[in-house]
């Protein structure tokens, strides 16, 4: 790689914000700095990929031994192995595909229903009226915030919908000026026409916009004389182009075959912004099809069997964007009965348990105690299953339980049937060590009844958030609420009613901060309260003034402009106060900058 010591800041810049300019050190830093930019962070290994070769493949390219025992890796990119004509394959691990396998086992054990990926009732109006609301925490692909604010203007109501859906909300078609065009033409707002009769064929099923690879492919073979290799080399000139570039040559011939095919230039121009947006990663239609199939099925199964599909998710963490507190918040907006850890009861992983005619409560697992080993888990299950556990020393002798395991059980709550709240729960294991053998002479302090407090909800609330990272309580909020309406906040229930451009506050627990690289610089901040979640936009310089509010605060005050179009709402952010204080120690966990 060559220098670039045109990217060092000029010396004057320099010496406004307080260096010393005149420095050699600085200055060798900083250009060596400019010489690491562009250079890989770090080597990483794709889980998945393989390489077919003809010959050996430690004859031709350099092999090493991987981290992992029995694992080789080669040392070459896959932009090396296309130069020298090797074939890679990726074999894409999904943790939604493991959701799904999960979700029909257990509508199988729970349920008596035995579907597959392939026997999902087709085309469910009502999976995309869920759809459509935006009603889609927790299912893959549409589940983000951008998705979410896309959904109730595209509206979709059939599966090639959810195909445009999954690709459109890519830095591709938003960098290429596609997103609100094919928007438009889709809501009647403009008319949809095409350049031509052969290029209509290309673009219909898009209404006149390019969204995927292979439509930029055959534009280039309909409308500028390309072949199908020379078109297959702009996709992969595409791929690489923000690396390194390579689409210039491309332009000129673009260009010039649609100028001599009779399309005109301001067309030929408006074409290659959009290809270069391609470059910022775009979808094949082939990939999106796919991905579409697996956003019906888990939309499916969230309409129709949401307990399980819920419980699946938990039992499939980490995945996706939300928490199992943010999973299991939504399931309760949706009327699902969730159960606490209890030794009694629950297994290593979340299962369900009838609850009348409808939907089977959730019954939490031991694995959502923080700590806690699986080991530790599966002996309470084996001793269970031998017979039910007559208190809480029975427990710990028979599934063998240290004092570590027993202080974990008992500060989350799971010991509440055999020992009565968590304050009494951790006077019960304390007293465990009197009934070994050792001390099979000596009262035991189980003997003597000891009044101890009833934790408070709020107690209860730090220590199940602390535990076991969520709570069957009251949301946290609920209690804030007073308090909140002082400072005149209104709740995410509050704002169906509240006019489109109107001054606000608002307040909640911060679930998730992004920053897009398609934002130019603006942070996308999700509050959660006890009725849903609220959008807040954060524009960059608003989140430069505030900094330590919008990035250190678990519970964030917004006071600004709502705006509501199309079903969907954000509140323009104007100023931000952290409120975390309130929260009196609980600790809430955010997904931030992922």
């Amino acid at each position: 790689m060559g220098r670039h010591s045109d990217r060092v800041p000029p010396v004057g810049h320099l010496g406004e914000a307080g260096f010393d300019v005149e420095s050699p050190v600085l200055r060798r830093v900083l250009a060596l700095t400019s010489e690491l930019m562009g250079f890989p962070r770090h080597l990483s290994q794709h889980p998945g990929g393989f390489v077919i070769s003809e010959h050996p493949l430690d004859t031709l390219v350099p092999v090493e031994n991987a981290a992992m025992a029995d694992r080789t890796i080669i040392q070459w990119d896959k932009d090396d192995l296309d130069a020298v004509g090797l074939l890679k394959v990726d074999v894409l691990a999904l943790g939604m595909l493991s959701a799904l396998r999960r979700t029909f086992d257990l509508m199988r054990r729970h349920r008596g229903r035995d579907l597959t990926l392939a026997s999902i009732p087709a085309e469910c109006q009502q999976t995309y009226a869920m759809i459509s609301r935006a009603d889609t925490v927790g299912v893959f692909q549409i589940e983000s915030r951008a998705q979410m604010a896309m959904l109730p203007r595209l509206r979709p109501r059939k599966f090639y919908d959810l195909v445009i859906q999954v690709a459109i909300v890519r830095p591709g078609p938003i960098q290429g000026d596609m997103v609100h065009p094919y928007l438009r033409r889709r809501n009647k707002q403009e008319p949809v026409d095409y350049p031509s009769e052969a290029l209509k064929k290309v673009f219909e099923r898009t209404l006149g916009v390019p969204l995927f690879q292979e439509q930029v492919m055959e534009l280039a073979i309909v409308a500028a004389d390309y072949s199908p290799g020379e078109a297959d080399q702009l996709r992969r000139s595409m791929a690489a182009w923000k690396r390194h570039g390579g689409l210039e040559p491309h332009q000129v011939r673009l260009t010039q075959g649609m100028l001599r095919n009779g399309y005109t230039e301001q067309f030929a121009q408006r074409i290659f912004e959009q290809i270069k947006g391609f470059g910022s990663y775009g979808f094949p239609e082939s990939h999106a099809a796919s991905f579409a199939l697996l956003t019906y099925a888990s939309c499916w199964l969230k309409c129709h069997e949401p307990a399980a599909f819920t419980c699946a998710l938990i039992n499939s963490w980490p995945m996706g964007f939300y928490s199992p507190d943010q999973l299991l918040q939504d399931a309760r907006r949706h009327q699902l009965q969730t159960r606490a850890v209890d030794v009694r009861h629950s297994d290593w992983d979340c299962t369900l348990e009838p609850d009348g005619p409808g939907q089977p409560a959730i019954r939490l697992g031991l694995r959502m105690i923080r700590g806690l080993r699986q080991e530790d888990a599966q002996r309470i299950e084996q001793a269970r299953a031998v017979r039910p556990f007559d208190d809480v020393s029975d427990l710990c002798l028979r599934a063998g339980l240290d004092q570590r395991a027993r202080a974990l059980l008992a500060d989350a709550n799971a010991l509440q049937g055999l020992a009565g709240h968590r304050f009494q729960a951790r006077w019960a294991v304390a007293s465990v060590e009197a009934q070994l053998p050792l001390f099979a002479g000596l009262p035991s302090r189980q003997d003597t009844p000891v009044a101890l407090p009833v934790p408070s909800v709020g107690e209860n609330l730090v220590a199940d958030y602390a535990t076991v990272g969520t709570t069957l309580g009251p949301h946290p909020l609920t209690l804030l609420r007073p308090q909140l309406r002082r400072l005149r906040c209104c709740s995410s229930q509050d704002l169906a009613g509240i006019d489109h451009g109107r001054h606000i506050s608002v307040a909640g627990l911060v679930t998730g901060r992004q920053r897009p690289q398609t934002a130019s610089g603006v942070i996308f901040v999700t509050l959660e309260d006890e009725f849903g979640m609220v959008n807040v936009v954060v524009w960059n310089d608003l989140a430069e003034r505030q900094r330590k509010a919008l990035v250190g605060s678990q519970l964030l005050q917004v006071h600004g402009r709502l705006e509501s179009e199309s079903g969907v709402r954000h509140l323009i952010a104007g100023k931000l106060t952290d409120l975390t204080g309130l929260l009196g120690g609980l600790d809430t966990r955010s997904r931030d900058f992922q």
